[in-house]
């Protein structure tokens, strides 16, 4: 059974791969009054290398059930940091405004953020667990709506392994 409720990838848009794809070939551009041959090289390969850099480091945010047998709870990912449901609390969607609000004049320095400028949506969520000091998270994401969703439906998960009874430890 795949625990998976949510997956997505940042990737850049289409513009924005090009506008890498032109900055990498601007490097072969400052080569090119040396060498013809060179200046093309590089800039093609400038080109691949800022592509692909920009594919390769696009995060995912995934909302996962976890396993009830190896005693995993439902998790958040959100680049390489993760964190329980359990310790999640309200969760409020963003628009491209609030987004840039809550990334600006009303940002808290302590909130964990996984940002790309190229997605200008997203999720915060509150963080209830008292010994961590990060009060929220923010998460970009195309499908703020559909993140949230997933994350109530992990809470309740999360929430009827908490009550159940007997317990399965």
């Amino acid at each position: 059974m795949d625990s998976v409720i949510f997956s997505e990838r940042l990737h850049p848009r289409p513009v924005n791969l090009a506008l890498g794809a032109l900055a990498g070939a601007a490097v072969g551009v400052l080569v090119w009054p040396f060498s013809a041959t060179a200046g093309y090289v590089i800039g093609v390969l400038a080109a691949v290398a800022v592509v692909g850099a920009l594919l390769v480091s696009s995060p995912r945010v995934v909302v996962d059930l976890g396993d009830e047998e190896l005693g995993t709870g439902p998790v958040l990912h959100a680049a390489n940091a993760r964190i329980g449901v359990v310790h999640l609390g309200r969760t409020e969607v963003l628009d491209a405004d609030a987004m840039v609000a809550a990334m600006g004049p009303q940002a808290d320095a302590r909130a964990f953020v996984c940002q790309r400028a190229w997605v200008r949506q997203g999720l915060r969520v509150e963080v209830v667990d008292p010994q961590d000091p990060t009060p929220y998270w923010l998460v970009a994401s195309r499908r703020p709506a559909e993140l949230a969703a997933a994350l109530g439906r992990a809470g309740q998960a999360a929430h009827s392994e908490q009550t159940s009874w007997p317990p399965s430890s």
